[in-house]
């Protein structure tokens, strides 16, 4: 059997790899329109996504416009790529938000308009509420980042205050045919959830959110405050055609091939694990240990895999550099205290952990001794929220570069 880094890395390369909008996108495709077809999206993927779709269609008219993180274009000969600034917005972003409600808005009842919608929209794509200014988004945006909130309750926050999201840029498509691919990075593939729902009604739409006012406590602007305080209005009410094409548990099933050819048993965890990124580390060491020294639920060699977004809440404190997946990495690493024979992956598929230039890291047995041998306290890293760091000082970090789609984070554990 090959090393276990190189079979990690293969079922890391394989999780992208069926994201690939490339082999996945075309046959999601609706039916050839007659007439125009109007491109709107927005995302990390959202390049390679218009891309895929101008090489499956050639002999239709498109046009349109879509934005993506900055790094992140490709070259494409009939729609529109803008770049903006992810995970905080920009004045980019919100440019390209208005051209985006442009080009829907000026799609007419026989035209079919085509939203490309991948994680990362939603701050790529900022188009605030009236009064709200974009400064005062952004800084929404940051007490989000380091709040601690699940995506579900930032989405909730980021759609009441969004002229685009939960439904807005429907809302401006009509009445043109609207067809959404998605690619999905969000726990259980909630459609209201993908890049906070632009094409689908908000489902939170009614909803008091005066708890999350609370939780992000006084720093948050007082126009925002005001919005999310005020007597919510009911939903928009319209049945979206909404197409995911690839999402987390697809990757997990396809990385999971990948060891079923190598000998190796794999455990599916689950694609929607969320919660503290180092709390998770210490639950996912636990279960290797019993994998190794028990048998439970599976004999050794086995892998376990899992997808999902963890959370880093960093409070008052200023933190490091780091990622949620190299956090969950230092813990497990600290947790499994040099367990024989348990190695582990952890990268986001997009290639950014965090704001970082690496995808995520690797850890072995060796881990503890090598941090020891170059006088590295791993413990005073994790603290410190400064997990990049310390795998960076080790050459231990995945740099795979923008992989052009994302499906969230993907863990192995590998027991040997």
């Amino acid at each position: 059997m090959q090393s276990a880094e190189q079979l990690l890395l293969e079922m890391l390369d394989a999780a992208i790899a069926a994201a690939d909008p490339a082999t996945v996108l075309a046959r999601h495709l609706p039916p050839k329109p007659a007439g125009r077809c109007i491109v709107v999206g927005a995302g990390k993927s959202a390049a390679s996504m218009a891309k895929a779709l101008e090489q499956a269609w050639p002999d239709v008219d498109l046009s349109g416009v879509v934005v993506t993180r900055y790094g992140h274009r490709v070259p494409t000969e009939r729609i529109q790529v803008r770049e903006a600034s992810h995970p905080v917005p920009d004045a980019a972003g919100e440019c390209a938000a208005k051209e985006i409600l442009a080009a829907a808005q000026a799609a007419g009842p026989d035209d079919l308009v085509l939203a490309l919608i991948s994680g990362g929209g939603s701050a790529l794509m900022p188009l605030p509420v009236s009064p709200l200014t974009l400064d005062e988004k952004i800084e929404v945006n940051r007490l989000l980042l380091k709040s601690g909130l699940t995506i579900e309750d930032m989405n909730r926050v980021r759609r009441r205050l969004s002229r685009i999201k939960g439904g807005g840029l429907a809302t401006a498509a009509a009445p043109a045919r609207l067809v959404s691919l998605a690619i999905s990075d969000v726990p259980g593939d909630d459609p209201a959830a993908i890049a906070s729902g632009p094409t689908v009604p908000d489902p939170s739409a009614t909803e008091n959110l005066s708890h999350l006012v609370t939780r992000l406590g006084p720093s948050l602007p007082q126009a925002a405050r005001d919005i999310l305080l005020a007597d919510p209005e009911p939903a928009t009410g319209f049945v979206p055609d909404f197409r995911i094409i690839a999402t987390p548990q697809t990757s997990l099933e396809a990385a999971a091939q990948v060891a079923r050819d190598a000998g190796v048993s794999p455990i599916l965890l689950g694609d929607a694990l969320e919660g503290e990124a180092r709390e998770l580390g210490i639950i996912m060491a636990g279960i290797a240990k019993a994998v190794r020294t028990h048998g439970t639920p599976l004999r050794a060699p086995a892998v376990l895999l899992s997808g999902g977004e963890t959370t880093v809440s960093i409070g008052d404190t200023k933190p490091g550099r780091g990622g949620r997946n190299t956090e969950f990495l230092l813990s497990l690493a600290l947790a499994l205290n040099g367990s024989e024979q348990i190695h582990a992956l952890a990268a986001d598929t997009d290639g950014i952990d965090g704001t970082e230039d690496a995808a995520g890291a690797l850890i072995g047995p060796d881990f503890l001794d090598r941090t020891q041998a170059v006088g590295l306290d791993p413990k005073a890293y994790l603290g410190a929220h400064d997990s990049y760091s310390i795998f960076d000082r080790l050459d231990a970090l995945i740099r795979t570069g923008p992989t052009l789609t994302n499906v969230n984070d993907f863990r192995a554990v590998l027991v040997l």
